[in-house]
């Protein structure tokens, strides 16, 4: 028998630590200071940088968080799930990078050499809310929707901006999303939508979002309108650009944009069907990942029923993957799935799914499947504006649009086509789109406004880069003013930080 100790401690016998000598010294806690100064630094040097590409191609303000992916507001409830989505798009975003608060969102951004608005990103802000769970909403999940929504409004977005063709919001019906969007009944605060489908759908998918604007008495603007796939071209915009003159007449603000490319980028997940996105982006990768999900998977591509089946609409060698991670997928960087499916000896569908677990969903593609003659039908719209609609991968290589879409415009549809005259296009890069937004002080020359102008001759303009080459800066491009300041002098970057962040007076 042991005899016990009733009054021992639990820690005697422990060993002792001189906790003192874990005391940080007075030059321990310099070097952390300076440490930190210089992450911050970098991180600053890192955001301007990424900045250079798009004031290099005749911007001046930027506008972000466009089809429903925004990283404000977020709350922390889904935060690692909202992150992880948001990584094939933008690459890994840091959690401190996130912010609860349009608000904080914008304190904490560094100084910069353009101007920076924000749409609040409606995708994002149902996804902190209830995550990415194909589920009927709570009247609780409206209400706290609706708190971040006119957190966001009163934060200073510019707008709202839909991903109907994107987890979360893909899961509303036409009646919910209505509901969702409440707090905008009656304001002039515009909303732009990716909407559900951009194939053989989207002549009803501009109906679903007339409905939208019709029921809520808000203005709308369908973001990068185009018609996908080989069967749709030449004869879904006509149909699209008349169905959105009739409403206009009806008394709807209603407007549309373009980006003058044939082909768009994404992710890569974008070819699954809605069902398959529920979850979060675990729960993706585990789906594609099981056989028998996989067998399913080949049917619905097979049909194409209900979503914009990209595998049919472009083709598997249409679809190029821009970014991947895997030191043994790099090969493969900027090669059709057709071509990857051919150097492994499998199919398309099983290629795509092996990468996507392999890459855990982190991959972006470039799609081509549009027709320049319906592009260049959307330009002769007068309601309708340029938009480059940009994703900046931290791998790989990105869209050409993002060095080029502005001097495209001017080289290609004006300058080589003439599908529009100089004077013309410019307002559809500056004065159209500011109007949409409400910046009244932005993209016209009068006194009062802002200062933003640059200056450069037709003929000198270049756009290098290609689709195999895209990192290349655009040419001729002689002098940008941010705020009457030279941020582009001789065609050289001059280091002003002129930027201001642009809210919604």
């Amino acid at each position: 028998m042991t005899a016990v100790n009733n009054n021992a401690s639990p820690m005697d016998g422990a060993p002792v630590i001189d906790f003192d000598k874990f005391k940080p010294t007075r030059s321990f806690t310099a070097a952390r200071k300076r440490k930190d100064l210089a992450m911050r630094v970098l991180i600053a040097l890192a955001f301007i940088v990424a900045l250079i590409p798009l004031f290099s191609v005749l911007l001046t303000t930027i506008v972000n968080g466009n089809c429903g992916l925004s990283c404000a507001p977020v709350g922390p409830e889904n935060l690692p799930a909202i992150t992880s989505y948001l990584e094939p798009i933008c690459g890994r975003v840091p959690p401190e990078a996130a912010r609860e608060t349009l608000a904080e969102y914008f304190a904490a951004q560094p100084a910069a050499p353009l101007h920076t608005g924000m749409l609040a990103g409606a995708g994002t802000i149902r996804a902190s809310v209830a995550g990415y769970q194909v589920q009927r909403l709570e009247p609780e999940h409206y209400a706290a929707i609706h708190r971040r929504l006119e957190g966001a409004l009163a934060d200073g977005a510019l707008g709202v901006s839909l991903g109907l063709g994107y987890a979360p919001e893909c899961f509303y019906t036409t009646d919910e999303l209505i509901r969702a969007l409440a707090p905008l009944a009656g304001q002039s605060i515009p909303i732009t939508v990716h909407m559900r489908q951009e194939g053989a759908g989207v002549v009803d998918s501009v109906r679903e979002m007339l409905t939208v604007a019709r029921t809520l008495r808000i203005p709308l603007q369908i973001s990068h309108l185009k018609a996908m796939g080989r069967d749709n071209w030449r004869s879904k915009v006509p149909q699209v650009l008349a169905l959105l003159d009739r409403a206009r007449q009806e008394g709807l603000d209603l407007s549309c944009d373009v980006y003058p490319y044939t082909a768009g980028s994404t992710q890569l997940l974008h070819i699954l069907p809605p069902e398959f996105l529920a979850g979060g982006m675990e729960a993706i990768v585990r789906r594609l990942g099981d056989p028998d999900q996989r067998k399913l998977l080949a049917r619905r591509i097979e049909s194409g029923d209900g979503f914009d089946d990209i595998a049919k609409l472009a083709g598997w060698d249409g679809i190029y993957l821009t970014s991947l991670h895997c030191p043994e997928d790099h090969p493969y960087q900027g090669m059709s799935l057709q071509q990857i499916a051919e150097l492994t000896g499998q199919d398309p569908l099983t290629c795509c799914c092996d990468l996507l677990v392999r890459e855990q969903g982190e991959i972006t593609m470039i799609d081509f499947m549009a027709h320049e003659e319906d592009i260049a039908a959307i330009l002769h719209d007068p309601f309708s504006n340029l938009i480059s609609d940009s994703t900046y991968p931290t791998e790989g290589q990105p869209h050409p649009r993002v060095y080029g879409t502005f001097v495209h415009l001017l080289t290609r549809f004006v300058r080589e086509r003439g599908d529009l005259t100089p004077e013309a296009a410019i307002h559809k890069m500056t004065g159209r789109p500011a109007a949409v937004l409400g910046m009244k002080d932005r993209g016209v020359l009068t006194p009062g406004a802002q200062a933003d102008i640059n200056v450069f001759a037709p003929e000198d303009l270049r756009e290098p880069g290609t689709y195999q080459d895209p990192c290349r800066m655009a040419e001729g491009l002689d002098t940008v003013l941010v705020a009457g300041q030279p941020v582009i002098d001789g065609g050289q970057y001059t280091g002003v930080m002129a930027g201001q962040i642009v809210r919604r007076s």
